[in-house]
Order: structure tokens, then sequence, then C-alpha cells
């Protein structure tokens, strides 16, 4: 019996699987808030408190950089170890993988009913594949042929720099250097990034903060949901919202675009984590692919690749029991 888990910054899910069952479909699943516990081990340990099977391995796609099986978690307090983890919960095989190594591993897998498609492109078999996955954190990972099947690579890609490509992102820019000694593309291209977009478009006069929309943010831990849900409600629009949902698409379009050129990923790129399901439109509103494209002599060659977006929510789950059981299994 595998237990594979998915560990959010937000949001994580814990399933358990059989090699038996034939299927990727799990026998039991939960849902926990991650910032409600002390540790991991704590969250597991209730989890399997719960179901009345006997777990003999565990594969858990976490984000962070995973290093000979330990890693500290981006966007969570926790330090967590395979050993610590198997000794404290008896399990007793563990594996940690990178959370976007996990959805690599289970895009090959996905079917079409799984995805929304933004750019049919010219994508061809065994070609390179690329992931971009705006969650709490912002998350990049690719895939490889070699040896007649797809390698998945993790990456750390959302702490890279952030690059602006018009006036005003530069202008995004210089105002979070003031705030910060390094602007990753994380820091305005993510769940985490979103707040800050909205907070420049604020506090420099582009856009005036409703007094409704003040009074709500004001009662939210998490303004992002907040922000994305007035951005996109057709019946009382926050143009403050809007704005900063069309900054954060074109961002994430040049990101994505960047990552495809950096890995050759002609074979497809794929847009995971919870954010981009939830802003489809906007994602077709035509500035990301203007942004995604915008690649000089390199337009090309960017504008055949496909785009898409990942609309199973289990993704990871579902690629961290790929990678538990192995990936020729599934």
């Amino acid at each position: 019996m595998l237990l594979a888990g998915d560990i959010g910054g937000t949001k994580t899910i814990l399933a358990l699987f059989s090699p038996d069952s034939g299927t990727l479909d799990p026998l039991e699943e939960a849902s926990y808030i991650s910032s409600e516990y002390r540790s991991l081990e704590e969250m597991v340990a209730k989890f399997i408190g719960s179901v009345n099977y006997s777990i003999n391995r565990a594969s858990i796609g976490i984000a962070g950089p995973v290093s000979q099986g330990r890693v500290a978690t981006t966007n969570l307090p926790w330090d967590v170890t395979e050993s610590g983890l198997a000794r404290t919960l008896n399990i007793p095989e563990v594996t940690l993988i990178n959370d976007l190594k996990a959805i690599a591993h289970a895009v090959v897998h996905l079917e079409s009913s799984d995805l929304h498609t933004l750019n049919i492109g010219e994508g061809k078999d065994r070609e390179s594949l690329a992931v971009i996955a705006p969650g709490t954190g912002l998350g990049e990972a690719f895939l490889t042929w070699s040896n007649g099947k797809y390698h998945a690579h993790p990456s750390e890609g959302g702490h890279t720099d952030f690059a602006p490509t018009t006036p005003e992102e530069s202008e995004l820019l210089g105002y979070l250097q003031e705030r910060s000694d390094h602007v990753s593309v994380e820091s305005v291209c993510s769940g985490r990034g979103i707040p800050n977009i909205y907070s420049f478009l604020k506090d420099t006069g582009s856009y005036d903060e409703s007094d409704w929309m003040k009074d709500h943010l004001a009662n939210v831990t998490d303004p992002t949901p907040v922000i994305i849900n007035a951005a996109t409600d057709k019946d009382r629009q926050c143009l403050l919202c809007k704005a900063t949902l069309e900054m954060f698409v074109s961002i994430l379009g040049s990101e994505a675009g960047n990552l495809a050129l950096k890995v050759m990923a002609t074979g497809g790129v794929f847009l995971g984590g919870g954010i981009p399901p939830r802003i489809v439109p906007a994602l077709e509103g035509g500035s990301f692919m203007k942004a995604f494209t915008r690649k000089g002599h390199m337009q090309t060659i960017i504008k055949k690749t496909p785009v898409y977006v990942i609309l199973n929510p289990r993704t990871a789950l579902i690629g961290a029991a790929c990678y538990g059981f192995g990936l020729d299994k599934c």
C-alpha cells in the first residue's frame, strides 16, 4: 500500500493507492490546511490514524529543493527528512520529491479532459516538455525524452530574477526593489505575488482602491483569492483587481515562454498550480500568448509550442503516486 502526498504551501492532499487496483484512483483521500500543523509528521499521523490499511511505503511531493532525502519547505516552516518520516510514522520506505517533479511525472498520463488548450501549436512526440505552476509560490520543472521514456527534472526557476518586459513592469521591479533585496519571478507570479502587484498599482496611483475592497481585504488573511474573485466578477468588478490580474497574466506568459526556450520545450508547456484553472478566461484574453511569444527572432519557434492549462487538481498527487510505483507501471 502506497501513501502519496501533495504538500502545498496552502493545502495538502494525502491519499492511499494500491498497486493491485490497476488504476490511479485512491482508496482513501483527505485534504488538510497545511499551516494548521506544526510538522508534516503530525499531519500524516492524523491521516494514517483515520484509515484501516497497513502502509509500507510513501511518496511525497513537496515544495522545495530535495537534497539527500531532506527538504526545508519553501512556504512552510518545516524541515522534513525521509528518515524522520519513516521512523516517526513507522513506514519502511519513504521518498520525498519536489512537488513540480511530481506534476511533471503526471503530465504524460493526463487525459484530454484534464487539459484546456491555450495554443494548439505543432508539438510532436518525444520532444521536451515544460511545467510552470503558480500556486502559493511559483514552481517550474521539465521533462526530456531518453531511452524510450520521459524523464522528469525539478527546478527552482521560480526563484530566479524577475525580468520586466514593459515599462510598467520595470516600475513594478523598482517598487519591489525598495522593499526587498531580491525580487524573484515568484515575487510577482504566484499567490504571494498577486498582492505585490495589487499594492504597486494602488500605491503608485495607477488605480484607486474602492472602499468595499479595502474593507474586504482588511478581514482576510490571504488577499489573493479575494483579488482574483473581484477581478473576474462580472457583477461587481474591481478595476484595480482586474488590472492586477492582467499584469499577472502577462508576467506568467513571459516567464512560461522563457522556460520553454531555456529547455526547448517544443513538445508543450503545461500550466499547473492552483491559479491557472481559476483564471482560464483571463489566460485566453490575448495578453498571455502575446507575452509568451514575444521572443524576438525565436518567435517562430515559440508560436509553434503547444500550451495547456492543467485542470485536474490531483495532478501532483497522481505524479507522486506514479513516482512511488515506478513511472513505467503507471
